[in-house]
């Protein structure tokens, strides 16, 4: 189980990015949050195992059609706890 914080840039807020990550990551059965941050970034914690991430993490670098995703930054988190869903916060 590996636990990852996605930071993402671009025009990704407004544009359905939040409900479409949680749609896909409860297809996945990846766990975790996504959450809008005030610097316009859209902040997703995920946590699942490699494969199922990397699934996550390369949609995430296209996002929703209406979505322009410049940047995605991976932060490995050492996470204590084990999230139960995956949650727009």
């Amino acid at each position: 189980m590996r636990t990852l914080k996605l930071l993402i840039s671009g025009r990704v807020q407004g544009v359905f990015f939040r409900a479409s990550t949680q749609k896909l990551a409860l297809q996945l059965g990846v766990t975790g949050t996504v959450r809008n941050l005030d610097d316009s970034r859209v902040e997703v914690i995920a946590q699942a195992e490699e494969e199922v991430l990397q699934a996550l993490i390369d949609w995430c670098h296209q996002g929703p059609p209406s979505a322009k995703v410049e940047r995605v930054e991976l932060i490995e988190l050492n996470f204590g706890e084990n999230f139960d869903d995956f949650n727009v916060v």
